[in-house]
């Protein structure tokens, strides 16, 4: 377990252990205590809120694997389990706020928390309910800072597929796609809790305007976020079709170029079946070497030559040709 204190306003930060953080607590003005748990998923015993000194019987879930999003008014303390983009994965982690302190649990380390640490090297925060919008804010923009990337992601491969269509385009346009959707699923209800402890806070009279001036200003940072993902998906939704399109049109011309050729055989498969009939007419009329080469040559050129102007004069090959061309591109 590693324990971080943020000393503010200095913006000191120090590493101790879990005896010398509830000391600190107890008696500094406005501390952030950020406590990195072991990747398992093993529950602390006993629960890290009574090592803290924190006794609450509603605090049982703070530091607990496996929370789900959480926004709960504590009357003094405030609870959240917040969702965060750490590179490739979205994971949570958990604070707590009142108004000398807020505390931090995570297990394993996040990029969030060492660029929270940077930027408080040059923002000072005014009293633990700023920090803890600060740091509300400061995991949303993972939100917005991953969805911006993977969005330029999907538009460059849409340029790649009209310049040339590959099968491991659509596999990472597939990835795209769930990372859009994971993307939702896990910012969508998080949003949802922590906007209606807000409103309930922000109607209430005793609610001060510094801090209503905050949480709308976090309202509409999430919105933002939540703009941005669903632009995301809607890129690779659009995308797909486009592939689909692709695809659709290469199967067209494949099916143009055998209505063709099977125009053109037609009557060579035609003229083999009927003089393949033992008919008596045929047999007993049609014996002249003559009569047979004009039907069975002649008629063939005669039908060759009509399907080849037919061709040239609605252009039909060159826009077989055009399509290749930009195809092969």
């Amino acid at each position: 377990m590693i324990v971080s204190v943020v000393a503010m306003p200095e913006g000191v930060v120090t590493h101790t252990d879990l005896p010398q953080a509830r000391e600190r607590l107890a008696r500094s003005d406005f501390l952030l205590v950020d406590i990195e748990l072991p990747d398992d998923e093993v529950p602390v015993e006993p629960p890290l809120a009574r090592q803290l000194g924190l006794e609450s019987e509603h605090l049982v879930w703070f530091g607990r694997p496996g929370e789900p999003t959480r926004a709960d008014f504590l009357g003094d303390r405030a609870g959240f389990v917040v969702p965060v983009v750490d590179g490739t994965r979205v994971t949570h982690f958990h604070a707590l706020a009142t108004e000398q302190h807020v505390i931090t649990v995570h297990r394993g380390r996040i990029g969030l928390m060492d660029s929270l640490k940077v930027r408080l090297g040059f923002e000072r925060p005014s009293d633990a309910v700023a920090m803890l919008f600060l740091l509300l804010q400061e995991a949303l923009e993972t939100f917005r800072r991953a969805a911006v990337a993977d969005l330029l992601l999907v538009e460059e491969l849409e340029d790649e597929m009209f310049d040339r269509r590959r099968p491991e385009q659509v596999y990472r346009l597939a990835q795209l796609r769930r990372r859009s959707a994971l993307f939702h699923h896990s910012l969508l209800p998080y949003l949802q809790v922590t906007d209606e402890i807000l409103t309930r806070r922000m109607l209430s009279r005793d609610f001060p305007e510094a801090r209503q001036r905050l949480a709308r200003q976090f309202r509409h940072a999430s919105r933002l976020s939540l703009t941005d993902i669903e632009t995301l998906q809607e890129a690779a939704r659009r995308t797909f079709a486009s592939y689909t399109s692709l695809v659709s049109g290469e199967q067209n011309g494949v099916i143009n170029r055998l209505a063709i050729v099977s125009t053109i055989f037609l009557p060579l498969s035609f003229l083999t079946g009927y003089f393949g009939m033992n008919f008596t007419y045929m047999t007993d009329e049609l014996e002249s070497k003559f009569v047979f080469w004009l039907l069975a040559v002649g008629l063939q050129l005669g039908v060759l030559f009509i399907a080849l102007y037919v061709l040239h004069r609605t252009k039909l090959w060159r826009r077989l040709r055009d399509s290749d061309v930009t195809q092969d591109r």
